[in-house]
């Protein structure tokens, strides 16, 4: 994309839900739906303003922990407004307590670090009950089997819920959404057969280049602790937990900036790999799908040279 285009719109991200696409503008974030009758509903409603009320929250690194807890707050919402679409049951949607999304989230998180954390370290102790002792004698070697490990986990997981028919929809709308995106940075009309012939479903702000990045930094980060951090096996798991937060905060600056720096070499090759596991978590839209998206995109996206949002959203 051109360095005009993404300088004079708002950065716009998103997320496919049932049936439709969730887009995140610079004050709103709206749904649109397809019902089981065809016709698209479509919804907005205002951000959270929590960092224009804590100006710090806008620092670097911090910004990025905040970017992503609202993204997984709206996204859970977004998925409950599409589900009582999918059901034809107006009356219910939208209707989750914070209590019951905390408590969503929060399982979330929880299974999130058993899965992706946990899981892979004691993965890599079973190892070494094979070949001895690599976290005390080879650390490096260590974190590269507990690293493959949970790369292995992390697309063996995407590759399986691909093949599912009703998650194969949702990765279609995923493309859906990725292409509308890139039409409206571009400036272009959103004219569904213009964007299918046009664009990619491929972005590098995708939630899925995201959590590559976290996987990485993951490996580099875990190495490093093993090696300063002095206590057994649950000292070190205590302390990687508490680094995903600093993970997290600083992948975002590197997609950010990344998302600014697209022609660049470094960048275009650094992104490589999170743009090949999108092939798995993106398919090819309908144009009906691409339609959807366009109705969502319509409902949040500002005029040329409105102000952009604080923080760019995750595509």
């Amino acid at each position: 994309m051109g360095d005009e285009a993404v300088a004079a719109k708002p950065s716009i991200g998103g997320q496919a839900v049932l049936e439709g696409v969730m887009m995140r503008g610079p004050s709103s974030w709206s749904v649109a739906c397809r019902k089981p009758d065809a016709t698209i509903a479509v919804e907005a409603h205002p951000l959270p303003t929590i960092a224009n009320r804590h100006p710090w929250l806008k620092r670097p690194l911090v910004r990025g922990v905040m970017v992503l807890g609202e993204s997984l707050a709206l996204g859970m919402r977004a998925l409950m407004i599409s589900a009582s679409y999918a059901l034809e049951d107006e009356q219910e949607e939208g209707q989750i307590s914070d209590k019951q999304l905390n408590w969503t989230l929060g399982t979330a998180m929880v299974l999130f670090s058993i899965v992706f954390i946990m899981l892979p370290v004691f993965g890599a102790r079973a190892v070494e009950a094979v070949v001895g002792n690599l976290s005390e004698e080879r650390p490096l070697l260590f974190n590269l089997v507990e690293g493959t490990l949970r790369l292995s986990i992390f697309v063996g997981y995407l590759f399986v819920i691909g093949h599912f028919k009703d998650v194969r929809r949702v990765f279609q709308y995923h493309g859906a959404e990725h292409k509308t995106i890139y039409a409206y940075e571009n400036g272009d009309e959103l004219v569904p057969e213009d964007i299918d012939n046009n664009y990619s479903t491929l972005h590098v702000r995708c939630g899925t280049n995201f959590l590559f990045i976290v996987l990485f930094l993951t490996f580099v980060a875990h190495f490093v602790i093993d090696v300063v951090v002095t206590g057994g096996l649950f000292a070190r798991l205590a302390v990687r937990l508490a680094a995903i937060p600093v993970l997290a905060g600083f992948s975002y600056e590197v997609i950010k900036l990344a998302s600014r720096n697209e022609d660049s070499l470094v960048f275009r090759v650094t992104m490589l790999p999170g743009l090949a596991l999108q092939r798995i978590t993106t398919k090819p839209p309908s144009l009906d799908q691409i339609e959807v998206a366009i109705a969502a995109m319509k409902a949040v996206a500002t005029p040329q040279g409105a102000p952009e949002a604080p923080e760019a959203p995750i595509s």
